[in-house]
């Protein structure tokens, strides 16, 4: 508990206030003491200087007598004969220079001058002034430890309470689980309300994020299930009924299946990378290559693609990551197309890539073109393992064209379907 307080905000605040004003007190104190000191002292030797001359001055003139003085002031002519104006001026001493000196317990400023009558001796009282000078330390030695100490109870006090928020705003963040990342905090007007309404907003990501894992959890264990279950139920039916299949509808079935999960396995592998971050090696790559690889592929499978507007393009990228984009992009359109495709890119040099994928389907309803780049979406027409995929094509995709600062978007496409259009910034 000790070592809480000495680290907590508010024992350095008031610690570090309480040592200012102690240290300002503390010189302006002396500085005082030293300044009210030095100009009694001053005065003290102003008078002295001008009594001795006033009074040498009148010796001069007449010797036998010294009777122009204050009260209080001692003076003695010693010469052929000692004239003293006062009893006790017979026990003031002769000085060579400005002294102070005792008389008969008291304390004077004394000092000596030679004059034709002899030597003369003046002096004042130093009582007042040391008087002066020892109540003005007591005041300070008393009063600057109690301005110390008030200043202490303030601004702990006013520490404390300006601080009491942040402990209540703690204990309420401290108070939130991982199960109830429903709960806000407290915020108001001030700076304090300010860090409320951050840390709200920041719980608001934070419950964004735990839905979005908890429905990816359950989508990938629901998309991994698929596959095993149907392994499952030929591999029984195989070992049940050997007669109502054969080895080679298990195998083509188990390879089908075992392909699928292979593809998910390794579709969420690349998105873990990519969320967290991962770099990959980057080279200058002729993306109408990649284009034309893919126009083959696609014909192949007994599609019509036109790939006469792929014009040449080069960007500095990763070649596993850009072919996985057109791959995604290329299957995406196969899926949904009646039987034809566009494939198109462009690019001048310095400015920015610009890759399109059309098709012939039946495109993207307006109100589903953002979700269909979230993980494992599908739209109402594809939700069959068939024709669907895994729901992380598009997801992939969009993930990679971020981490290259791009974007991609969809919208209508001259052929009827979906046209998909990804930018890249230009190197």
């Amino acid at each position: 508990m000790a070592m809480r307080i000495t680290r907590s905000i508010r024992a350095r605040v008031t610690a570090t206030a309480v040592l200012i004003v102690a240290i300002v007190l503390g010189v302006s104190g002396f500085a005082a003491s030293w300044i009210i000191s030095t100009t009694l002292h001053e005065q003290v030797e102003n008078s002295l200087s001008q009594d001795l001359e006033n009074l040498g001055d009148q010796v001069e003139e007449n010797p036998n007598t010294l009777d122009s003085y204050d009260e209080g002031m001692l003076a003695r002519l010693d010469g052929s004969s000692t004239i003293i104006n006062d009893d006790e001026a017979a026990d003031l001493p002769q000085v060579s220079a400005r002294t102070r000196v005792i008389v008969d317990g008291e304390a004077y400023l004394a000092d000596s001058a030679e004059t034709d009558a002899g030597t003369l001796t003046v002096a004042r009282p130093l009582d007042q002034v040391e008087e002066a000078v020892s109540t003005t330390n007591t005041l300070l030695v008393i009063g600057i430890p109690l301005v110390v100490l008030l200043i202490f109870l303030v601004v702990w006090v006013v520490t404390g309470r300006a601080l009491a928020p942040v402990e209540t705003l703690r204990q309420q963040v401290d108070a939130i689980g991982p199960q109830d990342l429903t709960r806000r905090v407290d915020s108001g007007a001030d700076e304090l309300g300010a860090l409320a309404a951050t840390m709200n907003h920041m719980l608001d990501r934070l419950e964004r994020a735990q839905k979005t894992q908890n429905q990816f959890v359950s989508d990938a264990s629901h998309e991994l299930r698929s596959p095993l279950a149907t392994i499952r139920q030929h591999a029984e039916l195989a070992s049940r009924y050997p007669e109502a299949t054969s080895l080679e509808t298990l195998s083509d079935t188990v390879l089908q299946e075992g392909t699928r999960m292979q593809q998910l396995v390794e579709g969420l592998l690349l998105l873990a990378k990519l969320d967290e971050g991962q770099r990959y090696t980057s080279e200058l790559l002729d993306v109408d290559d990649l284009l034309f690889q893919e126009a083959r592929r696609l014909r192949q499978l007994g599609l019509a693609v036109d790939s006469s507007e792929v014009h040449p393009a080069r960007f500095n990228g990763n070649a596993q990551l850009l072919t996985t984009v057109v791959r995604n992009l290329g299957d995406n359109a196969a899926r949904h197309a009646s039987g034809g495709i566009l494939l198109s890119l462009s690019a001048e040099e310095g400015k920015n890539l610009k890759l399109t994928v059309q098709d012939d389907g039946s495109g993207v309803p307006e109100e589903q073109r953002e979700a269909i780049f979230e993980r494992f979406a599908r739209l109402d027409e594809s939700r069959t393992r068939d024709s669907g995929g895994s729901g992380l094509g598009l997801a992939i995709t969009k993930r990679i064209i971020d981490s290259y600062g791009g974007t991609i978007s969809v919208d209508d496409s001259p052929l009827g379907g979906a046209r998909f259009t990804v930018v890249l910034p230009g190197s």
